[in-house]
């Protein structure tokens, strides 16, 4: 009686080996990275612009063109800041120069004409009604939430008030509009 025994501890030694589970194969990981380059914020304005003529005491006022925001620095927190400032407009040159002073200068950025990205972008001053002097710098338009790259196109007025004991001539001043 002794062979089927055997036989038997033979074949569950065979069904026991092949239960057992597979070695597992060598692994490794490898930690694969990127970069996502930034760039710039930038701002573009219209290098210049002619509101035409108008008569002492009396107000001229034109569209100074697009302004853009170009933000290109993909940042997790996208918000900017374009302020707008002036300088005085004058003609003339040394003691017969004459000037219109920037707290006689009104600007109003009017409302996003065209945006890309996401986030909330805010006009500084969005109608006529809500209009500035350039006294001091002011607050053109704004982005105060949103992440990644974006662009704001405003297009600004500018009303110059011009004094009625002003004198005849051409008459011009820097606006710069810059972004931080």
């Amino acid at each position: 009686m002794r062979k089927p025994l055997l036989a038997l501890s033979v074949l569950a030694g065979v069904v026991v080996t092949a239960a057992a589970p597979a070695a597992a194969a060598p692994t490794d990981s490898t930690v694969v990275t990127f970069a996502i380059g930034t760039a710039n914020l930038e701002i573009f304005a219209p290098h210049s612009v002619n509101l035409g003529s108008t008569f002492a005491g009396t107000p001229i006022q034109g569209a100074i063109g697009p302004v853009q925001v170009v933000d290109a620095r993909a940042a997790l927190t996208a918000t900017w800041v374009a302020t707008v400032s002036s300088t005085e407009f004058s003609t003339g040159t040394g003691s017969a120069a004459e000037t219109i002073p920037p707290a006689l200068i009104e600007y109003w950025s009017g409302p996003l004409v065209s945006s890309t990205g996401s986030g909330t972008f805010v006009p500084g001053q969005p109608t006529q009604a809500d209009a500035v002097t350039l006294s001091v710098p002011r607050t053109a338009f704004s982005k105060t939430s949103g992440s990644g790259n974006n662009s704001a196109t405003w297009n600004p007025t500018i009303r110059v008030n011009v004094p009625a004991t002003v004198v005849a001539g051409t008459y011009s001043a820097t606006v710069t509009h810059s972004v931080a």
